[in-house]
Parts: C-alpha cells; sequence; structure tokens
C-alpha cells in the first residue's frame, strides 16, 4: 500500500492560480492503446514533488483546475503519449499527472511543453508521470513504494521505446528539515545510483530542477546541494525567478511553460549535442 501523503499542515497541499489560451474539457478520451501499437518512442521519466505534477491554473481556494492550456502545453496526437496509470500509452495531454498524484488537482506542469519543443529532435515522445505532492526525498528512496513504482512505470514504458532521461524536480519538501536538508546530498546521491543500476542504464542522463520555493531556513542549502551536483550526465536547471501563484510554493501555468522549455533546451544542449 502507498504511504499517507495527505500532508494536512504541509503548505505543498495548497493548489492554484492562473492560465492562457486553449480550453480543454475536464473528461479525458478514451485514446489509449497498447504499446505494441505504437513506433518506438523516446521516453522521458517525470519525477518529484508537485511542480513536476504541475499545478498551473488550480485555484487555491477552490482546488479546480482551470483547464486552459497555453499553445506550447497543447495535445499532439501523432507525437506524444503519456503512459497511463494502468501501464497503457495514451495520446498525452494536461495534466499529464491527473492519475497519477491523484489525490490532489492537477493543472499545467513542465511535461507537456518540454516535450513540444524537443519532438522536431527526437521523434515520437513517450512520457512516464511519476511525481506526487508533497514528498520529501527520503520517500524516494530504493524500496519505497514512490521509487519502485516510477521504476516499474519506467520499465514498462521501455517496452514501448527507449528511456532518454530522467526529469526530476523536488526538495521543496526538504527545507522544512534541518536533518533532511543536511541528509540531502547524500539522498539525492543515492537515488541517482539506484536509478540508474535498477534500469540497467548507468549513463542515463538526469535533468534536475533546482527549486524555487520552499521554507526559507533551509531552502538556500538544498538549492546549493542541487546546483553544485556533480556527477557524470547529470545537469541542473535552475527554476529561481521563475512566477509563483500566491501561495509562494507553485509555479504559475506561464513559469511551467517557461520551465519545460529550459528542460528542453537543456536536454538538447548537453544530451543531443
Amino acid at each position: 500500500m502507498p504511504p499517507n501523503l495527505n500532508y494536512k499542515n504541509d503548505p505543498y497541499a495548497l493548489e492554484e492560480s492562473k492560465a492562457i489560451v486553449q480550453i480543454i474539457p475536464m473528461e479525458f478520451a478514451n485514446t489509449t492503446q497498447k504499446n505494441e501499437a505504437h513506433p518506438t518512442k523516446q521516453i522521458f521519466i517525470l519525477s518529484g514533488q508537485s511542480n513536476m505534477a504541475g499545478r498551473g491554473g488550480v485555484d487555491k481556494h477552490t482546488k479546480q483546475w482551470d483547464g486552459v492550456v497555453p499553445p506550447d502545453s497543447s495535445t499532439d496526437s501523432s507525437s506524444i503519449f503519456r503512459l497511463s496509470s494502468q501501464l497503457d500509452w495514451e495520446v498525452a495531454r494536461e495534466p499529464l499527472h491527473h492519475d497519477i498524484d491523484s489525490k490532489r488537482t492537477c493543472g499545467v506542469g513542465p511535461g507537456m511543453s518540454f516535450a513540444n519543443a524537443v519532438k522536431e529532435r527526437v521523434g515520437i515522445v513517450g512520457l512516464v508521470p511519476c511525481a506526487v505532492a508533497g514528498t520529501p526525498i527520503r520517500e524516494w528512496a530504493r524500496g519505497t513504494y514512490l521509487y519502485e513504482s516510477m521504476v516499474n512505470r519506467a520499465k514498462a514504458a521501455a517496452s514501448g521505446g527507449e528511456i532518454r532521461a530522467l526529469l526530476w524536480y523536488q526538495g521543496e519538501k526538504d527545507t522544512y528539515s534541518q536533518q533532511d536538508a543536511e541528509t540531502y546530498k547524500e539522498n539525492l546521491e543515492r537515488f541517482i545510483q539506484n536509478v540508474r543500476e535498477d534500469l540497467n542504464l548507468p549513463s542515463l542522463p538526469i535533468i534536475l530542477v533546482a527549486i524555487a520555493s520552499g521554507n526559507e531556513k533551509y531552502l538556500e542549502k538544498v538549492r546549493e546541494i542541487q546546483k553544485g551536483i556533480d556527477i557524470p550526465n547529470v545537469v541542473c536547471v535552475d527554476a529561481m525567478g521563475l512566477p509563483l501563484q500566491e501561495d509562494n510554493i507553485h509555479l504559475t501555468t506561464e513559469a511551467q511553460v517557461q520551465l519545460g522549455r529550459m528542460l528542453a533546451q537543456s536536454y538538447i544542449a548537453h544530451v543531443l549535442g
């Protein structure tokens, strides 16, 4: 059974803010197909906390998503797919994590704008959403529900393509505890090592995001660890300065779109060359 992830007093449980152009219906079309029905995909794992799961356009008070999707995050039924919670490939659309971070309301995240930005270079994109809100990195240790679920989903996805990178946006929760902040470097390095070992991809590219929000007491300590990571094929994209919603935790829709582009630029520059 999964752990209790409902942090009642955790500000990361807040959902919120505004968005932009194309409004889509809240229901999801039945576009599921089995792995073998699609061409080989270039697979990207999306993991971490709520800012990876996406809160763009989710109102802080009503906990409702406004359904607005920017053009850069739009659906492409011929090129961008996602692995559902049932391990089936389906056409990807916002919110990507609706059935993964299912105890919270999800909105726009960075995954779709990333996919739209790289598809011309890589071909068919397969996204594997795995992020869950309010989770410190110790809950992503090998053997935990979250970690094993992520690895199992990645392995299932690999039957329909090739895993190209892990996009990791996590760490806000670790700014609330001195112990979590002080052990973050060790836990992050072990996490990277374990993922590569368990997926049998010793050089798996990992693009991690330096967090833009958290408890000010330990925010800079965690950010310094993330920005200073020194492991081959691991690069850091800094989210600091991107617009936050009024909760001062979650990125706005516009910021999520920009972050997706930044992640794509980093992947193209450091991996594709």
